[in-house]
């Protein structure tokens, strides 16, 4: 790479090292295995970006740092099913971040999910380039940045994106690596996602069915997100803060942790527990909800451990792209009038991928 350090005194062109980059293939991973000891420059934020990593929960007591863990059992009873939604409600309106425990997916299929993902990433370059891309649309895709043209800065991290619905890939497009794993992954966290929308649905005075009667669980991206070690972690990120543009992620995450969210005091780390698995609120489910749930702002830390992290999320959105969307009527009065127009989705979703990734995507529809 042409430019692997801060110094600001050579002339820089930085859509040419970009370009020379992405021509490579090679993603972050293939930078840390050539051996550098600095990163190249645009990979380097802001400093008012890096002004404020050090997490929030070190000098903050534990017990003020959590986002809550739900536990599900006892989801279908209707003894604890209305503690639950009540417990889901408060969250996805306070924070829009939750972590559940007693989901149903067992320990093993989340260490499959995480070991699959990994054995990807770490598989030689010349195999992972044969899924490289940058476009959105395709079933399969290798890239280090989806936004890497048009962020100010890069973030620290590869990804492997395979889209679900509605055009599924062919099976045999699906690295042999993480294949099989995936498509059991699909399965488990479909029949997860049902429930969680019937809850989010209930949170909202509605019927269970409500989020899915809009197609809400149709339409469903996988990442598997890894983030290599990192020589210079205090001038980069893993990912930079941002909301999900959908209605909900699921994310698996690893033991290593970086994951960290945003709250009225700070950025507070989501720190890895066993077995759970932990749920945000997207950008359109706040919308659809007229702001009674909260699209949860949230970042990854470089990773400065020797071992590179591996996390799972898993996007829900609807599939009826070419729908009129905005807040369910039932959830307006003149108490509370709509705070957001009506739109089409694919303008929704082609905004997300136009606006720089630290802009508020919720901003742009409001009223």
């Amino acid at each position: 790479m042409a430019a692997t350090t801060a110094d600001s005194t050579y002339p820089y062109d930085r859509i040419k090292d970009v370009k020379q980059f992405d021509d490579s293939k090679i993603g972050v991973k293939g930078l840390v295995d050539s051996g550098i000891d600095s990163i190249p420059r645009f990979f380097i934020h802001a400093p008012e970006t890096l002004s404020d990593l050090k997490p929030t929960s070190h000098i903050r007591p534990e017990s003020e740092t959590q986002i809550p863990t739900i536990d599900l059992s006892g989801v279908d009873s209707p003894d604890h099913r209305s503690t639950i939604v009540n417990q889901i409600r408060q969250a996805s309106a306070d924070l829009g971040f939750f972590q559940i425990i007693n989901h149903g997916i067992p320990t093993q299929v989340l260490d499959r999910t995480i070991d699959s993902m990994r054995a990807f990433h770490e598989q030689p370059t010349e195999i992972k380039a044969q899924v490289y891309g940058r476009g959105t649309g395709t079933g399969v895709t290798f890239m280090p940045n989806f936004d890497l043209y048009n962020a100010k800065a890069a973030s620290w991290r590869d990804s492997l994106q395979v889209r679900l619905d509605p055009t599924v890939p062919d099976y045999s497009q699906i690295p042999e690596v993480c294949r099989d794993q995936l498509m059991e992954w699909d399965r488990d966290i479909q029949r997860l996602g049902e429930v969680l929308m019937g809850l989010l649905s209930e949170g909202l005075g509605l019927s269970s069915d409500r989020l899915k009667d809009i197609s809400c669980l149709k339409r469903r991206v996988i990442l598997g997100q890894y983030y290599p070690y990192c020589p210079q972690p205090d001038l980069t990120v893993g990912s930079a803060p941002h909301t999900d543009p959908g209605v909900l992620t699921v994310l698996l995450q690893d033991h290593i942790g970086g994951l960290q969210v945003k709250c009225s005091e700070g950025w507070v780390d989501v720190k890895p527990t066993p077995g759970a698995l932990v749920i945000n609120i997207g950008d359109l489910l706040q919308v659809i909800s007229n702001d009674e749930y909260r699209s949860g702002e949230h970042r990854v830390l470089a990773n400065s451990c020797r071992e590179a992290r591996v996390s799972v999320p898993f996007f829900f959105n609807p599939s009826a792209v070419e729908d009129v969307y905005g807040p369910f009527p039932e959830l307006i009065s003149p108490e509370k009038p709509a705070r957001y127009r009506h739109f089409i989705l694919n303008e929704f979703l082609q905004k997300f991928f136009t606006k720089d990734h630290a802009e508020s995507l919720v901003d742009h529809f409001k009223q």
